[in-house]
């Protein structure tokens, strides 16, 4: 039997960067989630809020039809709206919580097991202590009402650049994404890290250093690309344009260490297979398929060098 990475990961895909029309809860989302949804390759869409309560539906049932597992992502959420889960305002702060707390229902709705979110924006070295305890009391408290459900939490870590297309996020360095987690997880089993090999290059972090902080925090991870020497390349910062982009970060070699790390650590394991997704966007004038074609030729060929 041919060893694939499906038998050690359940491989998905970000559906709202792929198909990025569809990321504030509008637009082609049932023609392309039809499309992801007919490729055996994939066993995992990662999907985000609905607007419409109709198509949310027709979504729900499309996604059980095709037997495919759910992830929801809260990061669009956050992010559109401004939202900030460590704002010292505390009126700001209840306001990114409830508005997780308010996707659970959505999430749950849809299939999925939990919802993932990020951290709000670093705010300095002088007041980063008092965010990181902010973010821990905002973060408890989502994962409390994720757990009345039987849902889980996950945290994605980001960068802290403060350029075009850049998160600048507390969380921010593995370092501190495990700090963190070890907190919540005193009391909220539920929760997790979500790391990304598109974010290691811009938080200058390696596969072997950021998977090894946080082995055993890790519940989900994402592969793509980036592009951060150059500000003036239309896909710098944090937009995951395809692998081997001209002035990318990541290809074949990149994502073949980030694999052999991740199987060194127990994450790629076929006895508990757990979330590797693509998180890929075209960039203008490219095409959303064959932007996904290439992430799958780009998976296949490293794996078959791990």
């Amino acid at each position: 039997m041919q060893d694939t990475i499906q038998r050690h990961a359940k491989v998905g895909i970000v559906h709202f960067m792929a198909y990025k029309p569809t990321m504030g809860g509008e637009g082609p989302i049932l023609e392309t989630l039809t499309k992801l949804a007919e490729d055996p390759y994939f066993e995992v869409v990662e999907i985000t809020t609905i607007k419409d309560e109709n198509v949310r539906r027709q979504a729900r049932d499309l996604l059980k039809s095709a037997h495919m597992a759910v992830a929801y992502g809260g990061q669009p959420i956050l992010l559109r709206n401004k939202l900030n889960l460590n704002a010292e305002d505390p009126g700001a702060r209840k306001a990114a919580v409830d508005a997780i707390i308010g996707a659970l229902e959505e999430a749950q709705y849809l299939g999925a097991s939990g919802v993932a979110l990020l951290s709000g924006v670093d705010p300095g070295e002088a007041g980063r202590k008092k965010a990181v305890d902010l973010l821990v009391d905002s973060l408890s408290q989502i994962c409390a009402a994720a757990a009345s459900r039987s849902m889980g939490v996950v945290m994605e870590t980001f960068d802290r650049m403060t350029g075009k297309n850049c998160k600048n996020c507390l969380v921010g360095p593995n370092a501190l994404a495990v700090e963190v987690s070890a907190r919540v997880r005193k009391s909220h089993p539920n929760f997790g890290l979500m790391l990304d090999l598109s974010h290691l290059p811009l938080q200058g972090e390696t596969s072997a250093d950021a998977l090894g902080l946080a082995k055993d925090h890790l519940v989900h991870a994402h592969i793509g690309n980036c592009v951060m020497k150059d500000p003036a390349h239309p896909a710098y910062g944090d937009m995951h344009p395809r692998f081997g982009c001209e002035g990318g970060e990541n290809d074949v070699p990149e994502l073949v260490e980030f694999l052999r790390v991740l199987k060194a650590i127990g994450y790629l394991n076929p006895e508990d297979r757990k979330i590797l997704s693509f998180e890929v966007s075209p960039m203008e004038g490219e095409s959303a398929e064959v932007v996904i074609a290439n992430a799958k030729r780009v998976l296949d060929a490293a794996w078959a060098r791990v």
